[in-house]
């Protein structure tokens, strides 16, 4: 069988990876991944093959995978989160048409949206928007009308890859264009190194947020004009209009 899984391993523990998941690297020969991934599921597994590249080499690492499962093996491409959310489902389906034959399944996981969400509290009960700030791949001028569209729609707003080595002020220009809409004192939250060694969150303002440091294993929340704190939680009410 040509066989190819596109695995979403969820925030990193192995406690956080559906039951579903498993099982797809468990009936896997071949296991692909980002090394950083890969060593996150490496002492579950230890009796498969890996091959591992290193980051922003997700073509090679696809072609990698789609070439293992051409000849025969079962394949399971890993990565963190969900592997429709920014993750490798898309191009993985892109590519599959130079391998005629191989069979693909995604297999989804549990996004840093959810499980940084259920970290802070309850911030997603009402609608959101999840906008990465990495420009790699989409021009500033794109994600800045995103961010926008998403301020002045009043959306909770989640963060990926908020800043970089690279891109150190981006969460500060992120957080300038959404106080064109919302109040300094929206409730955000912050949640680092989810279901990892170090996992902390944090509850702030959006003034605060706007000069606190953060790095590539945070995600951010922003509240919308309803978002408040209860207990210590961030909590958005799932609506504005009360019976």
């Amino acid at each position: 069988m040509k066989k190819l899984y596109v695995v979403g391993i969820g925030p990193g523990s192995y406690e956080n990876m559906t039951l579903r998941a498993q099982n797809a690297l468990r009936e896997s020969d071949v296991i692909v991944g980002y090394t950083v991934y890969v060593d996150l599921v490496r002492d579950q597994y230890p009796e498969k093959e890996y091959l591992t590249t290193p980051m922003r080499r997700e073509t090679e690492r696809v072609a990698l995978a789609l070439s293992s499962a051409a000849q025969g093996k079962t394949v399971a491409i890993v990565c963190s989160g969900d592997a429709g959310v920014y993750g490798m489902s898309g191009v993985a389906e892109e590519m599959s048409v130079d391998y005629p034959g191989v069979e693909i399944e995604t297999v989804p996981g549990v996004s840093a949206v959810l499980s940084g969400a259920a970290l802070l509290g309850a911030p997603l009960m009402h609608d959101f928007a999840v906008i990465s700030l990495s420009d790699l791949l989409t021009p500033w001028e794109k994600i800045e009308a995103r961010l926008l569209a998403a301020a002045q729609a009043d959306f909770v707003i989640c963060l990926y890859n908020p800043s970089s080595r690279k891109r150190s002020d981006y969460l500060e220009k992120a957080c300038d264009l959404v106080l064109r809409w919302a109040s300094p004192e929206t409730v955000c939250g912050i949640a680092r190194n989810i279901g990892r060694e170090g996992e902390e969150t944090q509850v702030l303002t959006l003034a605060e947020l706007r000069n606190t440091q953060v790095d590539m294993f945070s995600t951010v929340f922003i509240g919308n004009s309803q978002t408040k704190v209860i207990g210590g939680k961030m909590v958005t009410p799932r609506g504005y209009r009360y019976e």
